[in-house]
């Protein structure tokens, strides 16, 4: 598994190829795997995500998520998954899938993230300021200073009524 997961990481990393061959490539390495493999199902939405190919990615997330992923490819998963439906249209379901991921692990590697993409999906819902309020308190321990102000002042800005 690590010398297939260096080679598709190397495909990723290679920077001259167009998102056609980066399909190409990472369809090819899958091929290697049995057919319901997560891994290789998530890797192959990826690479259509990264091309524009929304309605292909989704199906295969789907299905990646389904058979079950380790908790950092899940995570990626769901982020991915949801930004490419919140680009098809599927807004509201996007959000839910965002609001659960950003919920569910604050303190996970990929919480900011999940924050920024459920940031892009409140405001694809209508919802700007509580996006602003989640982006902001993303943010926040990353400052230098002013980390419990930003924090009041985006928590504030979700409460206040519009």
């Amino acid at each position: 598994m690590n010398d297939w997961q260096s080679r598709v990481d190397a495909v990723w990393a290679d920077e001259s190829l167009s998102p056609e061959a980066v399909i190409a490539h990472i369809d090819r390495l899958a091929a290697e795997r049995p057919a319901d493999d997560a891994i290789a199902l998530f890797e192959r939405a990826g690479a259509r995500d990264s091309a524009g190919i929304e309605d292909e990615a989704e199906h295969l997330y789907r299905r990646a998520l389904e058979i079950g992923l380790d908790d950092e490819r899940r995570t990626r998963a769901t982020i991915q998954l949801a930004s490419t439906i919140r680009n098809l249209g599927k807004t509201r379901e996007s959000l839910a899938m965002l609001e659960a991921e950003y919920e569910r692990e604050p303190r996970g590697p990929l919480h900011d993230a999940a924050a920024a993409f459920y940031a892009l999906a409140l405001v694809s819902n209508g919802k700007p300021e509580r996006a602003a309020s989640v982006a902001l308190q993303a943010l926040a321990p990353h400052l230098p200073r002013y980390t419990r102000s930003v924090t009041g002042y985006a928590r504030e800005i979700a409460e206040e009524p519009r």
